[in-house]
């Protein structure tokens, strides 16, 4: 039986502007997912359902308690505890804004991370014929990623004179593109995973796989990279070559319709046309 008042709450004191990246004037410290003792009885199903391992059963005062910072807000607890619908503040919005799969991006207009990805690429015609395409992705369930961290690998693209996709959030959060810095109100906050895109000329590469590893090996989190192209008649790339070569082993995770044929002529010049 669903409680009539919240056991776990998130109170926001003040509105915020419109935009989950903006900061309300003299806000007050983010707010946070929290336990109301008064109503818990440690019964654990909190505890259970925490994708992140943030919540615990305290054994000193028998109440269950929220790890602030390993807490990425994605609201699985709070929707099976409560039915109150409040707002974080920032710059802890982001955390819910990558980690709940029922949040929308303001920054895209996409659920989830904020992103498709190239699962539309039949569409958006991200990737050219002849450009290498790049996800990585940092962090999952029960891992997470801290924003800090994220940095590390956005500075070294950067580094390398990589552009970023327009059409991702945290492109949007960077405040500096070119150097690939991230506002620095966010680079304390932990997510449950996010993805860094960016495109190529196929001889490069190797060497941002390499420039990747090195980053891995600096930062605490996991991190899964995907590389794409499109497919020929054959349904060969350019890239079975270059990855063999490097000696990277490839898993052909998925195929999509959007690399394996070119774009209609009338729907690429639809998108040539539109606004950005």
């Amino acid at each position: 039986m669903r409680p009539t008042a919240p056991i776990l709450s998130l109170r926001s004191v003040v509105a915020y502007p419109a935009g989950w990246r903006l900061r309300a004037p003299n806000a007050p410290d983010p707010e946070r997912m929290r336990v109301d003792p008064k109503k818990c009885v440690a019964c654990g199903n909190c505890v259970a359902v925490c994708p992140m391992g943030a919540i615990r059963i305290d054994p000193g005062v028998r109440r269950a308690v929220v790890d602030r910072d390993q807490c990425v807000e994605c609201f699985t607890c709070y929707r099976g505890m409560s039915t109150e619908n409040l707002e974080l503040t920032w710059p802890r919005t982001v955390r819910r804004a990558f980690s709940d799969v029922q949040a929308t991006h303001e920054s895209t207009g996409i659920l989830g991370r904020g992103t498709e990805e190239v699962k539309t690429n039949d569409v958006t015609g991200r990737v050219e014929v002849g450009d290498v395409g790049f996800t990585v992705e940092l962090g999952r369930p029960g891992v997470g990623a801290w924003f800090r961290d994220i940095e590390q690998v956005t500075r070294a693209l950067a580094q390398m004179g990589l552009a970023f996709e327009e059409a991702n959030p945290i492109t949007h959060l960077m405040s500096d593109r070119e150097a690939g810095t991230l506002d620095p109100d966010v680079l304390g906050e932990r997510v449950m995973s996010a993805i860094v895109e960016f495109r190529s000329e196929p001889s490069r590469v190797s060497a941002i796989l390499d420039a990747l590893d090195r980053v891995a090996e600096r930062i605490d989190t996991v991190m899964a990279i995907g590389v794409y192209a499109r497919c020929d008649d054959a349904g060969h790339t350019e890239l079975d070559r270059i990855l063999a070569e490097a000696n990277r082993p490839v898993v052909r995770a998925k195929t999509n319709l959007g690399l394996g044929r070119a774009l209609d002529a009338p729907l690429a010049e639809a998108r040539a046309g539109a606004s950005p």
